[in-house]
């Protein structure tokens, strides 16, 4: 008789693995399914725990896990925009593309669901939570730049480039990731470029700004 192979031995998660084990399952939960149409039994079930045990790290029910989901994939997305202060600004930002588009390439699913609205279950928090990721990729960005005190022109061409660069990622997953990323990301510093130039014909501040980064290469 063939020995049966040793059951491996079970390990308790500690309260951080199993919140996030938690998030990751209604992550993915919310990204293909709207907010409304989420159970805290499919937040159970994907995860491979109890209901109850899913209360006890979330007492306020679906809401809470939803805002927490969101707030987790957000901080993780800021982090894409962390780069040293060094060497040419558009060098820089190609290499915060890279880690941003490879968020969205390995995260697709929190991704989605950060960026998604018009939920029943949004609220003046999640709301917040989106717009603060953007708001910190805005202030990263100028100060990749070098802008510590942008007019507002230059603030809101930042600010609605950002929103295309949302955008054309969201479309990039519904392309099935074609172009490839790397033609997609120098489009997009490209496209920041144009922007630009063309805010640059208004604004005196933005025109300099262009000027040093033309010359920077």
């Amino acid at each position: 008789m063939t020995p049966s192979a040793p059951v491996p031995a079970y390990r308790r998660l500690s309260v951080e693995e199993r919140r996030s084990q938690l998030l990751e399952a209604a992550l993915s939960l919310f990204a293909h399914r709207a907010p409304e149409e989420v159970s805290l039994d499919d937040v159970a079930e994907a995860a491979g725990v109890s209901r109850p045990l899913v209360y006890r790290y979330f007492p306020g029910g679906k809401q809470q896990l939803y805002e927490a989901a969101l707030r987790s994939a957000a901080e993780e997305l800021q982090h894409c925009f962390d780069e040293p202060r060094e060497g040419p600004s558009l060098p820089r930002l190609a290499r915060v593309l890279d880690r941003y588009l490879t968020f969205v390439d390995q995260h697709d699913a929190g991704f989605s669901a950060l960026l998604q609205g018009g939920s029943v279950v949004e609220t003046s928090r999640t709301t917040a939570i989106v717009d603060g990721v953007r708001r910190a990729a805005a202030e990263h960005i100028l100060s990749h730049l070098r802008v510590t005190e942008p007019g507002p022109r230059l603030r809101m061409t930042v600010r609605m480039w950002i929103t295309a660069v949302e955008a054309a990622s969201l479309i990039w997953l519904d392309e099935d990731k074609q172009p490839p990323a790397d033609e997609l990301r120098d489009w997009l510093v490209e496209q920041f470029v144009a922007v630009l130039s063309v805010t640059a014909r208004r604004d005196p501040q933005t025109s300099a700004l262009v000027e040093t980064l033309l010359v920077e290469g």
